[in-house]
């Protein structure tokens, strides 16, 4: 069985439409709320995460960072991760050493909140195992989610 699970944006939760998305396309996606501060988002994530290994994890937004951040403390509990306008220039990154795990990241060209270059070269910084997709999109990226073949990503690695 695969450990998929989704971490929305900062101002969005795990019902909204990438949520929804996942859980139609792969009901045993986990797509939590994560509430509170910062530190209480990420004790969430790292709790649900603590719990299995091989995980899929999907980022979106300020989820990519959270995402990114669970990844570089705990390499090797994640196979595969997967960022869709991510933020990688938090500060709390700043420590993180290169990541050798799958990662692919899709960035919309028409991105007016996430920098599409400082995203991109942190990217290739902090991601030996980087495939980037910059689309045809916006930041919310809902076309380029719903025209992906997901499937590619949840076969085993």
């Amino acid at each position: 069985m695969l450990n998929v699970i989704f971490v929305h944006g900062l101002i969005s939760s795990g019902q909204g439409f990438k949520g929804n998305f996942f859980r139609s396309i792969l009901p045993t996606c986990l797509t939590p709320d994560f509430v509170g501060t910062e530190e209480e988002k990420i004790n969430q994530l790292k709790n649900i995460l603590s719990e299995k290994k091989h995980w899929i994890i999907i980022g979106s937004s300020y989820g990519g960072f959270m995402g990114t951040l669970y990844t570089c403390e705990n390499p090797d509990s994640v196979d595969r991760l997967i960022l869709l306008a991510p933020v990688l220039t938090h500060s709390k990154l700043q420590s993180c050493k290169s990541i050798n795990i799958p990662v692919v990241l899709y960035h919309g060209k028409n991105d007016q909140i996430v920098s599409i270059e400082a995203t991109r070269k942190r990217a290739e910084e902090l991601f030996t195992n980087l495939t980037y997709h910059l689309v045809d999109d916006d930041h919310m990226l809902h076309s380029t989610v719903k025209s992906i073949d997901w499937s590619q990503y949840f076969k085993h690695i």
